[in-house]
């Protein structure tokens, strides 16, 4: 039961889904401990020192079960997470107990697991942003054709289409997940490094063989899935990696936020809605309100995520040489908290482009009530090939588009634009002539094309490559 009289994060109360939250939990982070003291031990014993099957074996049996009772009554006097696990490790391993974390440091199991960790996240990350490409390039493709009011400055400007508009939302996305997985195929790990990164422990453990002094990385990266580790550190794998993580995290903050910006505004001009739930309320004194709240809980978040990312430039700034403790607490919230919080986003994100609710009508109604301003220009270069004087035209053109907003800003009267230039003999053109120069699908340019080659030829590659990915969902709390 939920101890109500404290504060707990709402990053793993309401945000959060519990992959994610796994991921960053006590449980994963000394099960991995364990298996690097494993990989740790294996390597050790394959480049001749004294370690026997026995010791490893039993090493593997216990590493999952573990005594978390003994590693927390141990830390209470020792005040040494590491020690301490080491310490509950050994009682469950007494033959082993004595080449536990051989020649290691606590960044040994400390940093190699932080990148793991991180790596992993990274992927569910990915993951998730592959089936948001989905649902937006479902999107997409069924609204290619539909001309919308586009807008420059908030003003408006020459028509999209709603599926072309969806096309920059999912480009935005595609570079986060691009980012993600340099990342992803450049990961490393620290390795075994000791205390100042030179290995010194190991020369010794290894009577000064500088050979499998270098090897024992290799071997443990091996052990671990990994390829590489980083060339050189101190005792601490250069801090300035977790800042290159987490302004991943802040690129994908900002490509939703600026997704969430455009939903709360089609919201507003009632062309676009995110879901609403049939019992969902909108707001506790006017009860008519269908409120963005998944938007708006999407750039409260997303404002989070990219302040946050401040956090590992001031850490990774301020180190001192080989390395000093005053990254720990920090990293420890910074990292994890900033993960939460982008699983979070993208969580809503998922949720938001499952079920995006379009109103053909209202986008036709604002989209005609400026198409006559915007078909201006053709209607002067038509009038102009029928022997029109393009100066005075022009300046026909301006005064009776004055008048015509005028009349709409001042009086709230429909835009009769129209009919002024159909009454103005200077034209020599007809209501029904100027309303074909009207038809919308004719201010769109190439938008239903780039669309469609945006999705096929950069999108849909992704998408094959990850159907693993494609019906995941979203489930979110108030």
């Amino acid at each position: 039961m939920a101890d109500h009289s404290i504060w707990s994060s709402p990053l793993s109360a309401r945000y959060a889904s519990r992959p994610m939250q796994e991921l960053f939990s006590d449980d994963k982070k000394f099960r991995t401990w364990r298996r690097l003291w494993i990989a740790l031990a294996e390597a050790e014993q394959e480049l001749g020192l004294d370690i026997t099957d026995v010791q490893i074996a039993q090493l593997r049996e216990h590493a999952e079960d573990i005594n978390y009772d003994v590693a927390k009554a141990r830390e209470a006097k020792v005040r040494h997470d590491v020690m301490s696990h080491v310490y509950a490790y050994g009682q469950q391993c007494p033959d082993a107990r004595g080449i536990i974390h051989l020649g290691a440091t606590s960044c040994y199991v400390g940093d190699n697991t932080d990148l793991i960790v991180m790596h992993e996240a990274l992927a569910l990350l990915q993951k998730k942003i592959v089936a948001i490409l989905a649902q937006l390039r479902e999107f997409a493709l069924k609204y290619k054709d539909m001309p919308t009011l586009a807008f420059t400055h908030f003003q408006p400007a020459q028509p999209t289409t709603v599926g072309k508009r969806a096309a920059l939302w999912a480009q935005d996305l595609l570079m986060d997940y691009e980012e993600i997985q340099y990342l992803l195929d450049n990961k490393k790990l620290l390795g075994q490094k000791g205390t100042t990164g030179t290995q010194a422990s190991f020369m010794e453990l290894f009577d000064g063989d500088e050979a499998k002094a270098s090897q024992i990385d290799a071997l443990i990266a091996s052990k671990m899935g990994y390829d590489s580790v980083f060339p050189v550190s101190g005792q601490t794998y250069t801090r300035k990696y977790d800042t290159r993580v987490l302004h991943a995290l802040s690129g994908i903050a900002q490509s939703a936020h600026k997704f969430s910006n455009d939903i709360r505004l089609l919201q507003h001009m009632k062309e676009i809605e995110e879901p609403f739930e049939k019992n969902q309320i909108g707001s506790s004194a006017m009860a008519y309100k269908r409120n963005p709240m998944r938007s708006e809980r999407m750039a409260a978040l997303a404002n989070f995520v990219m302040s946050d990312a401040m956090n590992p430039a001031m850490t990774a700034s301020t180190q001192w040489f080989e390395r000093t403790l005053d990254d720990s607490a920090n990293r420890r919230m910074a990292v994890a908290e900033g993960f939460l919080a982008t699983d979070g986003i993208l969580d809503l994100y998922l949720n938001i482009t499952d079920g995006l609710k379009v109103y053909p009508k209202v986008i036709e109604a604002d989209l005609l009530r400026e198409l006559p301003f915007m078909a201006t220009e053709n209607i002067m270069m038509d009038a102009v090939k029928a022997g029109g004087d393009r100066q005075e035209l022009h300046e026909a053109i301006r005064e009776h588009s004055m008048e015509a907003a005028r009349q709409v800003k001042e009086f709230g009267r429909p835009n009769d634009l129209v009919d002024r230039i159909a009454g103005d003999p200077r034209f020599g053109l007809t209501r029904e002539q100027i309303l074909e120069y009207m038809e919308p699908s004719r201010f769109v340019g190439r938008a239903p094309e780039q669309t469609e080659a945006f999705f096929r030829e950069f999108v849909d590659p992704i998408l094959d490559a990850n159907k693993e990915a494609l019906n995941m969902t979203a489930e979110i709390s108030v």
